[in-house]
């Protein structure tokens, strides 16, 4: 990668991530530190509002603004092979929500990129094994709860076929067999639990906020308590 794209893909991270770190970015280009620095330097002298978070990272001034993102042909195919997966999973609510985002990715395509994709599209094919799959229609909310640290209300079916209400802080989400599951510290149980969402009959985000738990979702997993479903 020459010194012009790498700048340009700086900034592209920069503008889609709170905060990136020197290292983070020396790793993803295969460059020196000292490189990074540079790089850094000469997009600020080139007026990029970059802000330097002592022993964190760096940011980018909020309301900065840059030249619509060009997609090269690659990028597409991935976009439209995510659709494609997308559609076929079990939650209605991610489907709408990436069915809107993309159309508004798809309004930046040039002509040619946009012809492409339809035709890659009507190409590709992707078959799940499983024909008796419940649908869901939680994840996307379970997301924003997550990351806005809002309290939820279930109304939760375990694998005895008991049903209970909670009150739940949502600190993760992961799929595994095909099945969406939250992690959360339940209030009834006061412990980590984790939630099929096809077992949750009903839910509600709550204007209750919860204090950051700084829940590590890799050591959860590793211990194998994920198997244990209320």
């Amino acid at each position: 990668m020459n010194h012009l794209a790498r700048l340009l893909s700086i900034l592209t991270i920069l503008k889609s991530k709170r905060i990136t770190t020197g290292g983070e970015l020396a790793k993803k280009f295969d460059v020196s530190l000292r490189t990074i620095y540079r790089d850094i330097k000469k997009l600020e002298e080139s007026g990029v509002p970059i802000i330097t978070i002592e022993g964190r990272g760096y940011s980018i001034m909020d309301g900065y603004s840059v030249a619509p993102i060009m997609f090269d042909e690659a990028e597409v195919n991935a976009l439209i092979t995510a659709e494609q997966l997308i559609a076929k999973t079990n939650d209605d609510s991610l489907i709408k929500h990436f069915e809107q985002t993309l159309q508004k990715i798809k309004s930046v395509f040039k002509s040619t990129l946009q012809s492409q994709g339809e035709m890659l599209s009507s190409k590709m094919l992707v078959v799940k094994s499983k024909a008796d799959e419940v649908k869901t229609t939680s994840l996307s909310y379970i997301q924003m709860a997550i990351v806005n640290f809002r309290v939820t209300e279930l109304n939760y079916k375990d694998k005895h076929q008991a049903t209970t209400r909670r009150k739940i802080e949502p600190l993760a989400i992961f799929c595994y067999d095909e099945m969406w599951i939250v992690v959360g510290w339940c209030r009834l149980r006061q412990d980590y639990r984790s939630f099929r969402l096809d077992r949750i009959q009903h839910f509600k985000i709550l204007e209750e906020t919860f204090e950051d738990r700084r829940f590590d979702l890799g050591k959860f997993l590793s211990c194998d308590e994920f198997n244990h479903y209320p």
